[in-house]
C-alpha cells in the first residue's frame, strides 16, 4: 500500500468531514456565471484554480511587475515573494527550499533532466521506463538511446494496465542507473507503490525519477517518505498557475551539476540550476497561493497552526508541519474515495464499455478511462457537453499505455477525473447523464 495512504489511514479516525461548501467558496469558479451548471470531470488535465492564487497573481501584476531582487521597495517584495514560494512547497512536500525547483512545465523540467543526465551517464549505462507513463517522462529519456545509453521497457499488464514489481527485478542489472516511473498513470488511474519501489531501487544504488503529475491534484505526497531522488508535477492540476513542480535530493543535484547559464553555477543561484530559461516571476510568485489555500483547508478543519517564516527556508521542516501536510491530503483523499464507489459500479455493469485500471476504489486516483464498444470516444464526450459534463478523449500523452491495452490511439479513451471539490450531486449527474448517452 502506498506510504501516503498509510499516513492517511493512520489519522482517519481524527478526520472531520470535508466541508465542501467552504471548500468551493475557494474557488471563483464556482461562483462564475459562465459556469453554472457545468461539472468539471476533466480534472486530470486541469482543475481549477483557487483564489488564492488567483489573488496572488493578481497582486503581482498590479503591485510588484518589475524584475524582482533589486533594492526598490517593489523588487524587493517581489524577490520576496518569490522566494516564500520554495518555502512554502517545501513545506507540504518534506523537503528542504533548496530541493525546489520551479519551471515553466513538466515536460519542459524532464527535457532539461534528461539533457543532465546525458552528461554524466555512460554509454552502456541502463535506464528502465516504463509504457504506462505520460510521453514526458518516457519519451525523454528514450531518446537517451541516441547518447549511448541502453533503454528498458518496464511493460504494464495488457489487459489491467498494471506495473509488475517481479517484473522491475528481472530488468535490473548492475548497469542500471536510473529508473522512471509515474506514481499515477493517468490512463490507467492504478496508485503504484512507489515507497515500495525506490526502495528497491536505492538498494540497488539506482536513482529514481517519479512523474506525480496525476496523483499530486489529490494530495502533496511526502517526497522524504517516497524517498524519490527526483519528483515532479504540474501546479496548474494542484489548483495554481501554469509551472512544472521539481525536487530534486540536493546529492542528485550536485551529481547532474548546473545546467543554466554558466555565471550561474554558485549553490547561491540553485533555483536557476535547472530552469534555464529563467522563472516566471509573476507564477512563482503565485504558487504560495496554493499552500495557502491548504492552510485554510487545515485551519478551517482542524484549527490554526504555525506557518514557518521564510527566514527558515535553511532548517528542517517541523512535526507541525508535516502533520499539517499529512492532514490535508488525507481529507482530499477521503472525500474523493467515498465519491468513486458508484461511479466504478455503474461502469463496471455497464456491458458496452471497458473500464480501464483498478476495478476497486482501493489504490486508484479518480481519475477513470473507459472505452465504449460502439461509439467514437470523442462523440461520446460532446454528447455529455450537452449535458453540462466536462470531460475528456484521447489518449492524454499516454500513447504508450492506451496502445498496449490494445486501445486505438487514434480515438484514445473518453477519461473522467474529479478532485476533492466535487460534490456526489455531480456524480449522481455524471451518471444520470452517461446512462442516457451510453449505447
Amino acid at each position: 500500500m502506498p506510504a501516503v495512504i498509510q499516513q492517511e489511514q493512520g489519522i482517519a479516525n481524527a478526520l472531520p468531514a470535508l466541508d465542501l461548501d467552504f471548500v468551493r467558496s475557494q474557488f471563483p469558479a464556482f461562483s462564475e456565471a459562465t459556469l453554472a451548471g457545468q461539472a468539471h470531470f476533466e480534472n486530470a488535465g486541469g482543475s481549477y484554480a483557487c483564489r488564492q492564487v488567483i489573488e496572488r497573481l493578481h497582486h503581482y501584476y498590479r503591485c510588484t511587475k518589475v524584475q524582482p531582487y533589486y533594492p526598490s521597495p517593489a523588487a524587493t517584495e517581489a524577490g520576496a515573494q518569490m522566494d516564500q514560494a520554495y518555502v512554502r512547497l517545501a513545506e507540504y512536500l518534506n523537503v528542504r527550499p533548496q530541493e525546489v525547483h520551479i519551471g515553466p512545465s513538466t515536460s519542459q523540467n524532464t527535457a532539461t533532466l534528461a539533457q543532465a543526465f546525458a552528461q554524466v551517464l555512460q554509454p552502456g549505462d541502463e535506464i528502465i521506463v516504463t509504457n504506462q507513463d505520460h510521453e514526458a517522462n518516457t519519451g525523454v529519456w528514450r531518446r537517451l538511446t541516441d547518447a549511448g545509453m541502453v533503454i528498458r521497457e518496464w511493460s504494464i499488464d495488457p489487459e489491467s494496465g498494471a506495473l509488475d514489481s517481479a517484473q522491475l527485478a528481472q530488468l535490473i542489472s548492475p548497469r542500471t542507473r536510473l529508473l522512471t516511473l509515474p506514481h499515477c498513470s493517468n490512463i490507467i488511474g492504478q496508485i503504484n507503490p512507489v515507497a515500495e519501489i525506490c526502495q528497491q531501487a536505492k538498494a540497488a544504488g539506482i536513482i529514481t525519477v517519479v512523474d506525480g503529475v496525476s496523483y499530486a491534484g489529490h494530495g502533496l505526497p511526502d517526497v522524504t517518505a517516497l524517498g524519490a531522488d527526483i519528483y515532479l508535477f504540474s501546479l496548474y492540476k494542484v489548483y495554481g498557475p501554469h509551472q512544472g513542480v521539481m525536487t530534486i535530493r540536493t546529492p542528485i543535484a550536485e551529481f547532474l551539476g548546473n545546467q543554466s547559464h554558466f555565471f550561474n553555477a554558485d549553490p547561491a543561484h540553485i533555483h536557476a540550476h535547472f530552469v534555464p530559461a529563467g522563472p516566471d516571476h509573476a507564477q512563482v510568485a503565485a504558487c504560495n497561493g496554493v499552500a495557502e489555500y491548504f492552510d485554510a483547508l487545515h485551519q478551517h478543519h482542524f484549527g490554526a497552526t504555525q506557518a514557518p517564516s521564510a527566514s527558515s527556508k535553511d532548517t528542517a521542516h517541523t512535526t507541525d508541519s508535516q502533520q499539517r501536510a499529512q492532514r490535508v491530503a488525507a481529507l482530499m483523499h477521503a472525500a474523493e474515495q467515498a465519491l468513486l464507489p458508484p461511479l466504478l459500479d455503474f461502469l463496471k455493469q455497464r456491458n458496452s464499455v471497458r473500464l480501464i485500471g483498478p476495478q476497486q476504489a482501493e489504490n486508484r486516483a479518480p481519475t477513470l478511462s473507459i472505452v465504449p464498444a460502439r461509439q467514437n470516444p470523442a462523440e461520446l464526450c460532446a454528447a455529455l457537453a450537452q449535458h453540462g459534463i466536462m470531460a475528456g478523449s484521447g489518449h492524454f500523452y499516454g500513447y504508450r499505455a492506451v496502445k498496449a491495452l490494445g486501445v486505438n490511439t487514434q480515438t484514445g479513451v473518453l477519461r473522467l477525473s474529479f478532485v476533492h471539490y466535487t460534490r456526489a450531486a455531480e456524480v449522481e449527474q455524471l451518471i444520470r447523464v452517461l446512462d442516457q448517452v451510453l449505447d
